[in-house]
């Protein structure tokens, strides 16, 4: 399928992953949440696919992105963000007009963008990846209630870069990756968000 959900999740979380400078990315992980310096205000973009996230961070060497946290949040919430969000894009069919989804997505406090999934080498694969960006009402829900935890992975992300940089031990990388698999999201929840 080319639009579908890959993550970490268990039951009750799923697991997404962020970017931030150390000065934000390190005191999240030490105490579990966002501190108060986190805005809440504006659009955060989370992804469920860890190597996208390697793709967008550089490995966690990009300015301002030096720190990688795996965000466990409550899947309800994330199902949640998913219902009332918007894709980010026109898509003749799927909307009636231009103007129709403009209007959703100035009121949907969630979109959606699907980007190529990226492999070990962050080289793009066929099938896409969800990015799920939150504002409004929906940021302030992901930071102050559907956060289960936080953790820096920004070691695994620079021990993962090192074996594939080197080129030596793919398999040792590929078993470091988190352990994504298909996201149980009936039709239901996405069927507005496949382009």
């Amino acid at each position: 399928m080319k639009h579908r959900i890959r993550a970490l999740h268990t039951d009750s979380t799923i697991t997404v992953y962020q970017a931030y400078a150390p000065e934000l990315g390190v005191p999240a992980a030490r105490t579990g949440r966002f501190p108060a310096t986190w805005k809440r205000d504006r659009m955060t973009w989370i992804k469920p696919s860890f190597l996208w996230m390697m793709y967008r961070c550089g490995w966690a060497a990009k300015e301002g992105q030096q720190t990688v946290l795996a965000v466990e949040i409550a899947r309800e919430g994330f199902d949640w963000a998913l219902r009332n969000a918007c894709l980010s894009h026109y898509v003749r069919g799927l909307h009636p007009d231009r103007a129709a989804w403009r209007r959703d997505l100035r009121r949907a406090p969630a979109r959606v963008q699907w980007d190529p999934e990226r492999d070990l080498h962050l080289d793009p694969l066929p099938h896409r990846s969800l990015q799920l960006g939150l504002s409004g009402e929906a940021s302030r829900r992901y930071a102050d209630e559907w956060t289960v935890s936080i953790t820096d992975v920004t070691d695994r992300a620079r021990e993962i870069h090192a074996l594939v940089r080197d080129g030596n031990d793919l398999e040792t990388a590929a078993r470091l990756l988190p352990p994504e698999r298909p996201y149980p999201a009936d039709d239901d929840l996405l069927a507005h968000l496949r382009a």
